[in-house]
């Protein structure tokens, strides 16, 4: 006697809308905080049966910006986060984060999602809370990451790396508020 295994998996795959979706960053030092932007290049989620199982989406570091200062001061803040003392963006271009596992926490769309996140070509697992919704074949995924640089060899002012630094230090972690919108 033989036995059939159905396996009835539905996968839809959305692609990110990099003009609908965006990324805020908050860093923080001793003296102060900043905050600014950086767009998503692109990317994709994975949805069966209503429930999220997967994507990935690409981060373009070129197009960091920072939006609490102005003029001179925001040029130099982030000429300074773009150079080889923080994110190297002229050899790292981008970023990526790949869901490895997307576990539902309850029936309204909020999730533990555990991913690969990479930064100047070193990975690292990282676990943050996200909610998802799906609507009129479109999907927005909200979350707040928070990154410890030092793990990505970002040592610029880190007391991890470095000591003595006083009020000059600045904290390993920044957070991401990352809004993705994607479509069918």
């Amino acid at each position: 006697m033989a036995f059939v295994v159905f396996s009835f998996t539905h996968v839809t795959t959305y692609k990110v809308d990099t003009t609908a979706s965006n990324i805020v960053w908050n860093a923080e030092k001793v003296t102060g905080k900043h905050t600014g932007t950086v767009k998503i290049k692109n990317g994709v989620l994975q949805v069966d049966h209503g429930k999220l199982i997967g994507g990935s989406f690409e981060i373009d570091m070129t197009s960091i910006t920072d939006i609490d200062l102005e003029g001179e001061w925001a040029a130099k803040l982030v000429g300074h986060i773009k150079s080889d003392d923080f994110f190297g963006v002229d050899k790292y271009p981008t970023a990526k984060f790949v869901i490895t596992r997307a576990i539902p926490q309850d029936t309204k769309g909020n999730y533990k999602i555990i991913g690969n996140l990479t930064i100047k070509e070193k990975t690292d697992e990282i676990t943050f809370k996200a909610n998802v919704a799906e609507a009129a074949g479109s999907l927005t995924a909200i979350g707040d990451i928070v990154v410890d640089r030092s793990k990505f060899d970002v040592k610029y002012g880190s007391g991890s790396f470095f000591d003595n630094l006083g009020d000059k230090t600045i904290y390993d972690e920044f957070g991401l508020k990352v809004s993705l919108v994607a479509r069918q």
